[in-house]
């Protein structure tokens, strides 16, 4: 699987952006597809996933602020990033399992200003 993200960007602080994985196969024979964030030097850690059945998981951080979803006729999953703040600066991975396979896509940057 092939997955290709886009969406990111700068933004004001209290702002909104919306990333988008395209994936280069059907994501309904996908288990679970999520988003990543990463700081340099820091781990990367996971801010939200939806699961074939459309169940979701956030981050606490993101919850209320963030929400996932997906479009099974593009084969797309998007992240809706709303009331941006600077702690939410990252680049931001697109990911999905198939066990045992996962997938990445290139991050895409997005950057809050404060």
């Amino acid at each position: 699987v092939q997955l290709q993200a886009s969406g990111g960007g700068l933004v004001q602080t209290g702002g909104s952006l919306r990333l988008s994985c395209a994936a280069s196969e059907s994501i309904s024979n996908i288990n679970r597809m999520g988003w990543y964030r990463q700081i340099p030097g820091k781990s990367r850690d996971l801010v939200a996933s939806i699961d074939s059945g459309g169940i979701t998981n956030y981050a606490a951080s993101v919850k209320g602020r963030f929400t996932i979803s997906r479009n099974v006729a593009n084969n797309t999953v998007y992240l809706q990033m709303n009331s941006l703040q600077p702690e939410d600066t990252a680049i931001y991975y697109c990911t999905a399992w198939s066990p045992p396979d996962s997938y990445w896509g290139q991050g895409t940057q997005v950057t809050v200003s404060s």
